[in-house]
């Protein structure tokens, strides 16, 4: 599953010292890069040996700098990639590739059909506010809307009638309603700025002040909308995103978790595949149904068959397809590194728990936890293993050079970028000796990853340095809700986690280090952390607020004494990384200008978490020596279930729901169920639809194979490929197994509306 967005990328991890991000994974759920995650946002099959090993000891490929014969490799035209936005519409390519001359309306309806949900994509499928995403992107919600007693996240949810459909709250689906180009705008707050710093600052200050004028216009904080400022090309171009916000949002319909992940972790980014990860909301506004007559995506009944053009229109959370060949050395070596090692532990740590307590686990949703966790795991292998191909790094390397000739070439150009892409490789050798803090910090105040006692410290010495300088009521309630909102772990699960970040310091600083002895106090991993949570007051959210406001609360408690003294590694690694880390930024800023300068328009950006349109075929691929289809079909859904022995619940990821099990005469097996296609995805792609050359929905994208996981940093198509549920396959199911007509009548109805 390709949800949300990952840990964030490697380059500056100040930001990972406090939480975790939000934005891409390569095909990813995240939870770890800026996703993205998704990811997610969106598994755990273990290579013979670790990523994590030098390539000689972990049976991979050496760097390609280090393998002979590759002097022939070049980088291919869309290397970069396919996801174009539409403030720059492919149309010319469209129709010298596909036949096909799509106008300005076409795209607009693209755009207003589409829709952006937390971490995920979403789209429009009937005139009446109807909304089709993926189940794993709709998966925490059904939990939330769970009454007592209720398991929906197992059992399913399906509202028969329109009444029965239920608010989710929190919940925000943004419909890109215009683009402005902001460009000039931006550039002109950091003219004549020599310092990297003071440029960035200038920079940041002029887009939010775009950003609150925008609002302004559209009737400020209450007129319904979102604005932001999108850097396209790092910084080549900028856009402002007008967006209509909606929160009024319920839940329609959600497959039972073993049919909307079917074939679990396992399964995940791997093709074929047979998995109805799907589900269905619907947007309300005045308290009635959103009238989308006008932007909705048709329902095709016809399909889709190899070889047909078909089009993915979603929100891509993050590429890194333009990074210099240095930066993706330094993600291979350090900073991913750091991060699947992160991940590794966190998932032993969650399932241990799961485990020991499984009624407790399933009350804070662990399941859902390490559901993301493992689809980062997945992900973030396929990266690093991608990156110790000598063919792809090869390449890069051509595509970097052509570039840099292109500078050269141009007097101008290169009186302005000559030497950047070496500065930034020199940035990244300097990045190198600070290399154990970048897997020993992240997610620090992220209670699921490090402990909610941890998470506790940060807002209380804020609270408390607050009190002690007078400050006013306002300002100590702000620290007080901060430190408030930490939920509260069970004691033996915020231990083992206390015991896992002693572990990243001992991977990361080793044993012998003196300042990790120090933290340790002569005692293992296990034995330190046992002794802060018994011996701490901030272990429990009630008894620590009462303390921290009537003054008992002693800043030298063993937790709050634990980060002080881990403020001596931290320290040092922030004021180390930071200045490297603002210099690092600007170049890429400079570096996108000058690629927008060489190539403009004709290549598209990296995905920035906002609306693209990427165009791929209906494709079949050689694997595992033999051939994937195109398609799959329920026939060889029912297969997998009884292959692997129709063996019922436990940890069989193949089981079937009952109402699976036997299903009507009237559901026809050879419905396809799956489909793939060469178009270009990434994290936070979950859920777009993909339509054809009519914008009818053929399909909706729920991941990658494994072999498209390195399409974070290069788009290649011989096996890449993204997974989609085919239109058939949902319609199939809904009317014949959930019997839920209405929604599968409100889907045709739809058709046939549109076709006239």
């Amino acid at each position: 599953m390709i949800a949300a967005m990952p840990f964030a990328r490697s380059g500056l991890v100040l930001s990972l010292l406090l939480a975790l991000g939000c934005a891409g994974s390569p095909a990813a759920e995240p939870v770890m890069r800026p996703m993205p995650e998704a990811g997610p946002v969106a598994t755990n099959q273990e290579p013979d040996l670790a990523v994590s090993q030098p390539p000689e000891a972990a049976g991979m490929p050496e760097p390609a700098m280090a393998v002979q014969g590759l002097d022939t490799v070049r980088a291919g035209q869309f290397d970069n990639g396919r996801m174009w936005t539409f403030e720059y519409p492919p149309t010319e390519y469209f129709a010298s590739t596909y036949g096909f001359d799509p106008n300005t309306r076409w795209f607009e309806h693209a755009r207003l059909g589409a829709l952006r949900i937390p971490g995920c994509s979403a789209s429009f499928v009937s005139p009446t506010g109807l909304v089709m995403t993926n189940h794993h992107c709709a998966r925490d919600h059904v939990s939330a809307v769970s009454k007592e007693g209720e398991t929906l996240l197992d059992d399913g949810f399906f509202a028969m009638r329109q009444q029965d459909e239920r608010a989710i709250e929190d919940f925000e689906a943004d419909r890109l309603v215009e683009i402005r180009d902001v460009t000039d705008e931006v550039r002109a707050a950091e003219q004549g700025i020599m310092e990297d710093e003071a440029r960035s600052e200038a920079r940041q200050a002029k887009i939010e002040a775009l950003e609150e004028s925008l609002l302004e216009e559209f009737g400020g904080e209450d007129g319904g909308h979102h604005i932001e400022i999108i850097s396209l090309y790092d910084g080549g171009r900028y856009s402002a995103y007008i967006f209509r916000r909606y929160t009024d949002v319920r839940l329609v319909m959600a497959p039972e978790l073993q049919i909307g992940f079917f074939g679990g972790d396992p399964d995940n980014f791997t093709y074929p595949r047979y998995n109805l990860d799907m589900s269905f909301l619907r947007v309300y506004d005045n308290g009635q149904p959103l009238d989308t007559r006008d932007n909705y995506f048709r329902w095709s009944t016809a399909g889709v068959k190899e070889g047909d053009a078909v089009f993915v229109i979603g929100n891509p959370g993050s590429t890194s397809r333009i990074q210099t060949v240095a930066e993706l050395e330094f993600r291979r070596d350090v900073g991913d590194k750091g991060v699947l090692d992160f991940i590794d532990s966190r998932i032993e740590v969650l399932e241990a728990y799961y485990a020991r307590d499984p009624e407790t686990a399933e009350r804070l949703d662990l399941r859902n936890e390490i559901f993301s966790l493992q689809n980062s795991q997945k992900s973030y292998r396929g990266v690093i293993e991608g990156l110790y191909d000598p063919v792809i790094l090869a390449k890069r390397q051509d595509s970097e050079q052509k570039f840099l000739d292109a500078i050269e070439a141009d007097p101008s150009l290169k009186a302005q970028y000559s030497g950047l892409v070496q500065r930034m490789a020199e940035l990244q050798d300097a990045k190198r000796a600070y290399a154990p803090g970048f897997g020993s910090f992240l997610a620090f105040t992220t209670p699921a990853y490090g402990s909610a006692t941890l998470s506790r410290v940060l807002p209380a010495f804020q609270y408390l340095g607050a009190k002690a300088q007078g400050a006013p009521p306002e300002a100590l309630q702000e620290a007080l809700d901060e430190f408030l909102a930490v939920p509260d772990y069970p004691a033996e699960l915020d231990e083992m986690l206390i015991e896992a970040r002693f572990e990243d310091l001992i991977r990361n600083y080793g044993e012998d280090d003196p300042q990790v002895q120090a933290l340790l106090q002569g005692r293992s991993a296990e034995g330190a952390a046992a002794l802060i949570v018994q011996g701490t007051m901030l272990a429990d959210s009630a008894g620590a607020a009462e303390a921290l406001q009537n003054g008992t609360l002693n800043p030298m408690d063993p937790a709050m004494s634990l980060v002080q003294r881990m403020f001596g590694l931290i320290g040092p690694f922030q004021e180390g990384v930071q200045p490297l880390g603002t210099e690092e930024e600007e170049i890429k800023v400079k570096l996108g200008q000058a690629r927008f300068a060489v190539y403009g328009t004709t290549v598209p950006p990296d995905a920035t978490f906002s609306l693209r349109i990427a165009d791929g075929v209906v494709s079949g691929y050689r694997y595992n020596g033999t051939l994937a289809p195109t398609h799959t079909t329920f026939y060889g859904f029912y297969d997998r279930y009884y292959s692997f022995n129709g063996v019922e619940g436990g940890d069989n990821p193949w089981a079937l729901p009952t109402r699976w099990q036997k299903p009507p005469a009237s559901f026809d097996l050879s419905t396809p169920l799956n489909f793939v296609s060469t178009a270009d995805i990434i994290g936070g792609n979950s859920g777009s639809p993909v339509v054809n050359k009519d914008l009818e929905v053929v399909g909706l994208v729920f991941d990658g194979n494994i072999e498209s996981l390195p399409g974070d940093y290069i788009y290649l198509t011989e096996t890449a490929r993204s997974v989609a549920v085919d239109a058939r396959g949902i319609l199939e199911a809904l009317r014949d197994i959930y019997g839920l007509r209405r929604i599968a009548d409100e889907l045709e109805a739809g058709a046939r509306a549109g076709a006239r």
